[in-house]
């Protein structure tokens, strides 16, 4: 390459986004395509990485491994739930877990996943390390999917600074053919495939050189064995768990009964309103017409579509209003929330006001209009 041409590139070489975020989202993108449940994230660090696949709805347990817990425990406290998270919890259940140790050791506590990402990791392995990396993460892991960047050294000449390493951990750098040779032996050892791509375009005119960073995505061939997997476990494990969160679930008893609850009561009062200002409409005395009426525009929609019989309308007697629960149940998120009408039943007995054969919702209407 022209010397003053390289100087020139390497003026002009800006990422947009910042290649780590590329990175990332090439890992979001993986996940979506894949929907694996479980992830782990080997050289998590400041778990950036494993905030953002949080939020991704097919995974269901996340965990991060790093040999500098200091590191971890700086940014762990943003992977906790949020109260928004207690608030309306999700369908489906989520714990993170975060691991102190080497990725040059085995613990039974990463066999299991069905991804494993390992993002800007390698090149920071003492030789030794790197010897046993295959081993533990394709033949003791063997996780369904790895997914491995490293720095391409061919691009440094482009980079504004880089005399030999990017970085003062780095311990060794891999041009295209390294890494390719590398990741084709590894494959090749465990039975995977690997394909080749990378994030960080290079210049017009320099295609040769390779993406910034080279990325190895390996796809195991053959499903392995339960046996297989058990006859590697160690009898213990040489992690420390440093964090751990479970996130408030519909699938936990006790937030799907405050779910169902809430909904319940939420549908119940509109239907309560909605009949009581069809009442009033009714009656030719002013006084009781309703002082306010709720916006239940969109909810008399949803209600017209239903197809309510006779014993399944709200009723009145007496001071009370009643609103049948199979009139409720009609309504798809509290179907979807419940499944049948007997778990709806079970959920709600004993905390909604209900009638005496346990048939209906039950509101005392006697200060109504006051």
């Amino acid at each position: 390459m022209d010397r003053n041409m390289q100087e020139e590139f390497t003026q002009i070489v800006k990422f947009q986004p910042p290649l780590y975020k590329q990175r990332y989202q090439f890992v979001k993108d993986l996940v979506e395509k894949y929907k694996p449940k479980k992830v782990a994230d080997l050289g998590c660090g400041d778990c950036s990485l494993l905030w953002m696949l949080k939020f991704c709805s097919c995974i269901e347990v996340l965990a991060g491994l790093d040999i500098c817990a200091n590191k971890m425990k700086e940014k762990m406290h943003t992977l906790s739930p949020l109260p928004v998270d207690y608030l309306q919890p999700s369908e489906r259940s989520l714990t993170v877990t975060l691991h102190h140790g080497s990725v040059a050791h085995k613990d039974p506590c990463m066999l299991g996943f069905d991804l494993v990402t390992c993002i800007e990791l390698i090149e920071h392995l003492e030789e030794s390390e790197l010897k046993k990396f295959p081993e533990v993460v394709f033949g003791f892991m063997a996780p369904s999917i790895v997914v491995i960047s490293t720095p391409n050294s061919e691009f440094n000449t482009l980079l504004p600074g880089v005399k030999l390493y990017r970085h003062p951990d780095h311990k060794f750098e891999w041009s295209q053919a390294q890494f390719q040779s590398w990741a084709l032996e590894t494959a090749r050892c465990y039975d995977y495939s690997v394909e080749f791509t990378g994030v960080g375009q290079p210049p017009t005119g320099m295609e040769k050189i390779g993406f910034c960073t080279q990325i190895g995505v390996f796809l195991r061939k053959y499903p392995q064995t339960g046996e297989s997997v058990q006859s590697e476990k160690p009898t213990e494990a040489v992690y420390k768990t440093v964090f751990k969160a479970v996130y408030p679930s519909l699938k936990d008893e006790k937030y799907l009964q405050n779910a169902v609850i809430r909904e319940v009561t939420f549908t119940a009062e509109i239907m309560k309103h909605h009949f009581m200002l069809k009442r009033a409409e009714c009656s030719d005395d002013p006084e009781r017409k309703p002082k306010s009426q709720p916006p239940v525009d969109c909810f008399s929609d949803c209600l017209g579509k239903l197809v309510i019989e006779k014993n399944m309308e709200p009723f009145v007697s007496g001071n009370e209003v009643y609103i049948p629960l199979t009139t409720i149940f009609c309504f798809p998120k509290v179907k979807r929330l419940c499944g049948t009408f007997e778990k709806l039943c079970k959920l709600i007995a004993g905390k909604v006001t209900l009638s005496s054969d346990g048939s209906a919702v039950m509101f005392n209407i006697e200060h109504e209009n006051e």
